[in-house]
Parts: structure tokens; sequence; C-alpha cells
């Protein structure tokens, strides 16, 4: 047998029953207070209204003769009577001043001692009590009768407390009626308003929402992804920790507008896009970003849903098993010539050839060699060199020739470790990439490189970052091509995300001179695109090295030497 465990009330629920029982405790208490209140009014009223009548009888001028007459019963016990009727009170006596009634609603009773107490009244004073008597608890009013000013008679006229209890119930009845409407009318409120927050709820109890509420934060907390949550006027609601850092902001940015945050442009439009953005890549300052928005609805727009992930990281492993990929290619169609080659020797050997056979493996071999020399002896800093031996590969068999020029010179060791490698590869393989597929086609088809250190130029750029600083050297990295240029109207767009002129393939285009751009800002350089002299394009980049050993730049590079495009 399974035995249910009962689930603990919701918190819409848990208010309703608060609150009705708040309602109805008021509602009781008010209603007690206004019953002894109206029961005490009742015995005041009772009080004054036998008082009144009571002196009344006593005032009255037939009453002393009445009582100056042989049988004052015989004429006081019908007008005693009378005038119970007429002021609807329950008893009234006319004694003696010894307190020996005249007259009494019970015969009976007439001609016996009063139950109650007289001695005021034997002075000449009027008081009213409550007393038990022959008629059971009463409030009473006694009063003398005075003729002369002598004491002649006594006039007690009373009410049953019974009676005063009966007008008391019948406003408490009436007051119960309208306790019993307040009660309802504030349950029906109370369930209306806690049906609402039911439906905000969703049922959940106080300890539920606790619980949900502590998963809350500490999901927030642990999260490396970046969370974002926007309401209906695109301000921040609430962002955790790796959102903060992947977008950079600092400080308490919650209420803020997403306009005011200092984000890139297109960064900031996909965040105030109504559509939602699926798997937008966008770039920050330092970071490669994957965003995703969806917005918040129920019946109208109530915010959006950003998640950020970061694939910095990601992306430049991407771009490094790229040119892998292309090193790789390049090396099949290396080992397919060196193949050939190779048939070609050992035929001219089998025909007895042997020394067309030399020569003709020693050109080869020379021709390698030369390459590798001319790279190594320009560009002897290792990342670089073997970066540009590949490309070199690479676009051979693109059919374009890439050059390095004789001014290039960049020793082992130069570079500071501020400026790491992965960066360098970046920017360089992306420029070369950029500058081989610009020039494939043309004739002719050649891409010219140039990499060397220099004094660092004081002053800005126009149309670019400046470098940090006014003195020291910077690195320059040229890469000029053969293609079909530039648009001058396009300089300023080029290195955004997302801008291409060649067709979109699966992935899209335009990223990779954006993170070029985004490497070059990172480390304080300058990006600058300008029209070759030969035609097409020249893209330079200066990055400021750090140089704690006073290191002079190099002789073949002196400063404020310009670099020629295209081969030297």
């Amino acid at each position: 047998m399974h035995l249910r465990v009962p689930r603990p009330r919701s918190l819409a629920g848990q208010l309703f029953a608060m609150q009705a029982v708040l309602i109805a405790v008021v509602v009781a208490g008010y209603a007690l207070f206004t019953y002894i209140s109206d029961r005490g009014q009742a015995q005041d009223a009772a009080g004054r209204q036998a008082r009144a009548v009571s002196l009344a009888i006593a005032d009255s001028p037939s009453v002393p003769e009445a009582i100056g007459s042989p049988d004052p019963t015989a004429r006081l016990q019908p007008y005693a009577v009378r005038v119970m009727r007429d002021t609807d009170v329950d008893f009234v006596t006319i004694m003696d001043p010894e307190g020996i009634r005249w007259t009494h609603p019970d015969p009976g009773q007439i001609g016996r001692p009063f139950r109650g107490h007289i001695e005021r009244a034997q002075r000449g004073q009027t008081f009213t009590e409550t007393y038990t008597g022959t008629l059971g608890p009463s409030v009473r009013a006694v009063t003398p009768v005075l003729d002369d000013g002598r004491v002649v008679g006594l006039v007690s006229a009373g009410i049953k407390v019974e009676e005063i209890s009966k007008r008391a119930q019948e406003q408490l009845t009436a007051l119960l009626g309208v306790a019993a409407g307040a009660l309802l009318l504030g349950a029906v409120g109370t369930y209306v308003i806690n049906a609402r927050l039911r439906r905000h709820t969703h049922g959940m109890n106080a300890d539920e929402l606790s619980r949900m509420h502590d998963y809350h934060q500490a999901a927030l907390h642990a999260v490396r992804e970046g969370l974002l949550m926007l309401d209906g006027q695109y301000r921040v609601a609430l962002i955790n920790d790796g959102g903060r850092e992947l977008l950079g902001v600092a400080g308490d940015v919650v209420g803020a507008s997403v306009a005011d945050l200092g984000l890139p442009a297109q960064l900031t439009g996909a965040l105030l896009a109504s559509e939602p953005r699926v798997d937008e890549v966008h770039l920050t300052d330092r970071r490669v970003l994957v965003v995703n928005t969806s917005p918040v609805s129920g019946g109208e727009r109530r915010g959006t849903v950003v998640t950020l992930r970061d694939v910095t990281e990601l992306q430049s492993l991407m771009g490094e098993l790229n040119s892998e990929r292309g090193f790789t290619q390049a090396l099949r169609s290396q080992a397919h010539e060196a193949a050939n080659r190779l048939h070609t020797v050992v035929s001219l050997i089998e025909l007895g050839r042997a020394e067309e056979a030399v020569d003709f493996a020693t050109a080869e071999l020379e021709l390698a060699q030369a390459l590798t020399d001319q790279v190594v002896a320009a560009v002897s800093e290792p990342v670089l060199a073997a970066l540009l031996l590949g490309k070199t590969a690479q676009a051979n068999e693109r059919g374009v020739e890439l050059v390095v020029s004789r001014e290039s010179r960049l020793d082992d060791g130069l570079l500071p470790p501020s400026l790491p490698a992965r960066d360098l590869v970046t920017i360089l393989g992306n420029l070369v990439d950029n500058a081989v597929d610009a020039a494939q086609g043309r004739v002719p088809s050649r891409v010219t490189v140039a990499a060397y250190t220099e004094a660092a130029r004081g002053g800005e750029v126009s149309g670019t970052v400046p470098a940090a600083g006014g003195g020291g050297s910077e690195l320059v990295l040229r890469v000029s091509d053969t293609g079909a240029g530039v648009d001058p109207a396009h300089a300023d767009l080029v290195f955004q995300r997302g801008f291409s002129t060649k067709p979109a393939g699966e992935g899209g285009r335009g990223l990779g001179l954006a993170l070029v751009s985004q490497a070059v800002q990172r480390h304080g350089g300058t990006l600058t695109v300008t029209e070759a002299p030969g035609g097409g394009a020249r893209f330079e980049a200066r990055l400021p090295l750090d140089d704690p050993q006073g290191r002079a730049p190099a002789p073949d590079a002196p400063a404020g030497r310009r670099a020629a495009g295209g081969a030297v």
C-alpha cells in the first residue's frame, strides 16, 4: 500500500487561510466589543428611563392626595398599572416611607416590605441601582414623594435585566449579520487576490520558492557562460558573474540601459533587436562571443534572455587548425610532386643518364633550400618563419606567389613576452589568407610580406587606433597583394565583423580581419589599409614593443623608414 504524503499548501493558499482567519478574528472581536458596549448602554438607558418614570410619578399631584386618603391602594394600584403599560417599564411600586408596598404588578405582594435599598430615598434623594427583587434582577430607580417638604411616600420603577438582554441581543443579531457580510466580502476579495498570486507563483509554497531562489543564486554564480536578462525597456534586470566578465562591465549595472554599457555597436544592436538571435558571433575588445537571444513574452513583451559563450580560444584553435589543414594539403601536393620528381630521377638512372639525374635532383634541392634560406634569413623568429613557410606552400598550391620582402628583418628573441606567438599568428596569418584570396586568379598573382621593427611613430595615424606611448620601438607587419584592392569608401568597414566583398560561404564571412583588428587593438597597436603601389591592397599592422633591455631596432630597419609595397 502506497502512502501518499500530503503536499504542503501553496503560498497563495497559506496567505488565503491567514487572511481569512485574520478577518474572522477582527470581525468577531468587533462584534464582542460592540455587544458589551451596547449592553452597557442599554443598562444606562434603562436606568435613565426608570428614573424618569419614578420622578414623574412622584411629581404627580394626585399621588400625595391618594397617599393621604383612607385607602391609598385603591387609588394608586390602577394608576401604577396604567403607567407601567404606557411607559414600557416592568414594574411601578408605590410604598409608604417605611417601605410597605401600596402597589405591585403582583397584587399578592401588596402590603409586604419592598425588596431593595430605600435609605437614601428616605433622606429625600433619588438614586438608581441593580437589585434582585420579586421579579428577578432589575435596574430600578427609587425616589421620594414629598408633601410640603415631608417624605410621605416612596416610588420605585424598574426594568428587568432579562428585558435589557433581549434588547442587546436584537442589536447583536443585526451586528452579526453585518459582520457575516463583511467576512464574506473579505473572503471573496482575499480569494481573488490569492488566485492572482497563485498564478504568479505557479502554485508553489514558500519552501519551494525559497529553495528555487537558492538554486537560482547558486546557478548564476556557478555557470561560467554569461547570462544577461533585459526587461521590456532593454534595461539590465539581471547579470551573472560570467556575463560581467565576458562583457567587460564592472560595478552595479542592474537598471542601466544596454546602450549605456559601452559595448561594440554590432553587439549592442544584437541585444536591442526584437527578433531572436541564434549563435551569432560578435567581437568585443578582447573576446569572441557567441550570442543567443530569446524574447520573454506573456501576451506582451516582458524582456529578453541573452546567453553569452566565450569562443576566443576555440576561434584561435580553429584558425590554427585551418592553417594545419592547409599545411597538410600543401604537403600532400608536394609529396605528389616529389613522387613525380623521384620517378624522373629513377627513370634517368634506368636510361643510363646518371649525370642528368644528379643535376635534376640537385637543382630541386637547391630551389627548396633557397626558399627556406630566404625566409629564415629575413625572419628568424621561429613562429613567424614557420608560418611564412607554410603559407608560401599554400599560396603556391593556389597559384599565388608569396614573396618575403628583402627589407624584412626579425631576429629570434626580439619579441617580448607581452606579444604572444598566438596573436602574431592570428594577425599575420589572417592578413596573408585575405591577400591570397584577393590575388588568386589575377595576373600577376603575388602577395608580398614584410616584417621588421622600427622606432615608434609619434602622434596618431589617421583612421586608426593610435599606438600606446610615443617612444620605444614597434613591430611592423605589412601584407600587400595584387588583387582588386579595397574601395576607399569601405576602409572603415573592412575591419568590422561580417563585412566582406567575397560570397558568403558556410559559417559566413568577414571574421578574419575583425579578429586581426581585435588582436591589434588589444596590444595598443594600429591597423591601416591603403592602396598598394602596384595596385591591390596593402594592410599594415603596427604593434608597440616593450623593450626592457633597451635593444635598438634592427640595422636593416632604420627609424622613420617607410616600407615599400610589393616585392623588393
